[in-house]
């Protein structure tokens, strides 16, 4: 079986992309129904850079640690269910509800990894929050940031929904580094493999590529 390649772009950028995602973790949910879209990502990042400053283990790599804090800080703030169905495509609704399961479960696992190890690169950047541009809608919203640190500043855009009823915030459904959205590149990737061997391929690939990236671990 084919190992499936992720986000072909330069590796410094998506480190530094992948980072600043992870970053976006530790959010109060009582603060975020009131809360700016712009205001929540500027919060939200500095909180989880003085998280990482403040542990050692975290700044020397440890993984274990890392993927505890990505699972547990940033997953609670991501539709995740959205972003696969996205990444999907048409298939999506054509999944039984387990298939649909295990491949949000499977997809779960390699971003959690995927941000945990880009979460280890994380040193002197920081993120600038732009003004929001007028008229978006709550549904579809986007903020974009810049990426500053060693080298030459990366753009980084965040799509958001606000979630309505008690509890209501912000959540991230996608990711924008250097004008490549996340979920377009992965959905490229998904169709190949389920126009291969339809979807239960795409669910052994990304279990295939799991195991292969925890024994790396």
């Amino acid at each position: 079986m084919k190992n499936m390649s992720v986000l072909p772009l330069n590796r410094r950028h998506f480190l530094t992309a992948a980072s600043a995602l992870a970053l976006c973790g530790a959010v109060a949910p009582a603060w975020a129904a009131d809360e700016a879209p712009e205001a929540f990502i500027k919060r939200i990042t500095n909180e989880t850079l003085d998280t990482i400053k403040a542990d050692k283990s975290l700044r020397n790599g440890d993984v274990t640690k890392i993927i505890q804090l990505v699972d547990t800080k940033l997953m609670p703030h991501v539709n995740f269910r959205r972003m696969t169905a996205l990444a999907t495509g048409p298939a999506w609704r054509k999944a039984t509800p387990e298939q649909q399961k295990r491949l949000q479960d499977e997809f779960k696992i390699l971003l959690v990894r995927t941000y945990a190890g880009a979460l280890s690169q994380v040193s002197d950047q920081v993120v600038v929050v732009k003004p929001l541009r007028a008229g978006q809608e709550d549904k579809n919203l986007v903020v974009n940031t810049e990426v500053r640190g060693k080298g030459d500043p990366i753009q980084l855009d965040y799509r958001l929904e606000k979630t309505p009823g008690e509890g209501a915030g912000w959540m991230i459904f996608d990711l924008n580094v250097l004008g490549v959205w996340l979920v377009e590149n992965y959905r490229t990737q998904f169709t190949k493999e389920i126009n291969a061997g339809g979807i239960d391929a795409l669910i052994a690939s990304l279990a295939a590529r799991n195991k292969t990236n925890a024994k790396a671990s």
